[in-house]
């Protein structure tokens, strides 16, 4: 462990040890519970959740104690990541095994068919072949319906999550600032009044049909955003007084309500629990905190300093002991694995004037808050900041409180689970996903040597090396062209010194390393 390590833990080890010794223990059952070779599985993740937005990760300002307390009886990695810095990449490559550059997975606009090919393995797919019930709950933004044709949103809403493995899906379909503003369950929108028909659509005259609810534009009637106004990117039709992107009419009685999403999903998730105690679950939770729109319930309003992106964090807080809480409940805690993480780093001002940004540049200022704590970059980034997220693991059955300095990837659930439940992944399948169980379970200290970073470029990491491969990004729009780049993140975290020139012969390996990945049919191929 180097020296650098060493001073970056330090307020994890201190954050554990206040959180250890001052939070109940989870309850027990009247009998030790030994790990079982299919123990229930639940994914907490956040959306734009940076590594700094969590206390045991460094958070000052924002309260996090649900979180810490599970940290507290996990394992924390210091080096964990999501594969890509955007939120649909990321999403792709978890429940995959695949990076989605092979795919050309990308941000998706409201009425985008799923991208997850119904053919292939998935997570979801996964754990159904070793007899567990699956489950989705919260934010899809994967597609929906089939490429070519338009998702029918007025009756079945398919293929989706169903298709590719989940038993059961309930969901916001795209992100919370895009339409439609429903819930959708299984393949049917909830509380759809047949009379009131849905529309989507790229332009306000693809939905400007008779008989259906029309929303303000936010192009030419900005006095309708009544909660904040949009800063850029936001200004389509205006639903519940918040700018999305897209345009949509009808389904008013269907309509979300963006301060209760957070207690929905939570409530559903509860629900599925306690409908499938007695059986081996996978439950996929997937908040839309804290992803813009953020208007967290008026009883989270006030508890940072940080505006309504430090509250949605609290509230996120909340929904996570909720989870933890329910698991107790149905003394499921001993041997159910819980994975708390984000689907890439932080935004601040993402496209709503929310009180969020006191100062908006290439590094932004939150009141005083670091976001991604020292490591450079964010959301859409392809710097540490961008993928580096929280990422807890806690299994009180089979693994030990700590700490891990180890190199691991989300998109290395699939072979790792894989592992644990002695499947054996086809050749053709996850090609980007290695058997990592052994970081994951806190008996390896050391984890994958070279990973691959995902964001409208490409990076290799080699243990503390880092190469970031010459690109020019197209969107979101004012991104400067990246050069190329060599970082020592040993001594220099915050990728400010670029080595490309002083390192010629490490630079050409890694660039060359890339390229046979991009090129290759796998990760797991291009490393073994």
């Amino acid at each position: 462990m180097n020296v650098f390590r060493i001073v970056l833990l330090s307020p994890l080890l201190l954050g554990l040890a206040v959180f250890a010794g001052s939070s109940k223990p989870p309850a027990k059952s009247a009998k030790p519970v030994a790990a079982s070779a299919t123990p229930n599985v639940v994914i907490i993740y956040g959306d734009d959740v940076g590594f700094g937005d969590v206390g045991v990760y460094g958070s000052k300002l924002i309260p996090t104690p649900n979180i810490d307390r599970l940290a507290a009886q996990g394992i924390s990695f210091s080096d964990g990541h999501c594969s890509a810095a955007t939120c649909t990449p990321s999403r792709f490559s978890m429940l995959t095994g695949i990076h989605a550059f092979r795919y050309n997975a990308r941000i998706l606009p409201p009425n985008a068919p799923l991208i997850i090919p119904t053919d292939k393995l998935t997570l979801p797919k996964l754990f159904k072949q070793a007899g567990y019930q699956t489950a989705v709950i919260g934010k899809w933004h994967l597609g929906l319906g089939v490429t070519g044709e338009l998702p029918d949103w007025n009756g079945d809403v398919k293929p989706g999550p169903l298709e590719i493995g989940f038993d059961y899906s309930y969901l916001l379909p795209n992100t919370n600032d895009r339409v439609p503003c429903v819930y959708l369950a299984g393949h049917r929108v909830v509380n759809l009044d047949p009379a009131d028909p849905i529309y989507v659509g790229k332009t306000l005259a693809d939905v400007q049909k008779p008989g259906s609810t029309q929303y303000p534009d936010g192009k030419t009637n900005r006095e309708a955003m009544t909660v904040y106004q949009s800063t850029h990117g936001h200004d389509d039709s205006v639903v519940n007084g918040i700018g999305r992107i897209g345009y949509m009419s009808g389904g008013k009685a269907a309509l979300w309500q963006e301060d209760e999403l957070t207690d929905v999903f939570v409530g559903k998730a509860k629900e599925y629990i306690a409908a499938h105690k007695d059986e081996p679950f996978f439950l996929y939770f997937a908040s839309q905190d804290i992803h813009v729109p953020r208007y967290p319930h008026k009883r989270f309003r006030g508890k940072t300093k940080l505006g309504h992106r430090g509250d949605a964090m609290v509230a996120f807080d909340w929904a996570t002991g909720e989870i933890m809480k329910a698991l107790e409940k149905h003394g499921l805690t001993q041997n159910t694995i819980v994975i708390f993480s984000s689907d890439n780093g932080p935004a601040y001002d993402d496209g709503y004037d929310d009180g969020s940004v006191v100062e908006c540049s290439q590094e932004e200022s939150d009141h005083g808050h670091d976001a991604s704590g020292i490591w450079r970059g964010g959301k859409y980034q392809i710097y540490e900041g961008g993928t580096r997220v929280p990422f807890i693991l806690r299994w009180p059955a089979r693994i030990k409180p700590g700490l891990s300095d180890a190199m691991v990837n989300q998109i290395d659930f699939m072979a790792s689970f894989a592992a644990l439940l002695d499947i054996e992944l086809p050749a053709d399948e996850a090609v980007d996903s290695r058997d990592t169980l052994d970081a994951f379970l806190g008996d390896d200290p050391i984890g994958l040597e070279f990973m691959v970073e995902e964001s409208f470029g490409l990076a290799l990491r080699h243990n503390d090396w880092k190469f970031i491969e010459p690109s020019k990004p197209k969107w979101p729009k004012g991104r400067l062209p990246i050069a190329m780049a060599l970082h020592d993140l040993g001594d220099d975290p915050s990728e400010q010194v670029n080595l490309a020139q002083v390192h010629p012969e490490k630079t050409a390996k890694m660039n060359a390393m890339l390229q046979n990945v991009k090129k290759g049919s796998g990760v797991r191929e291009t490393f073994k």
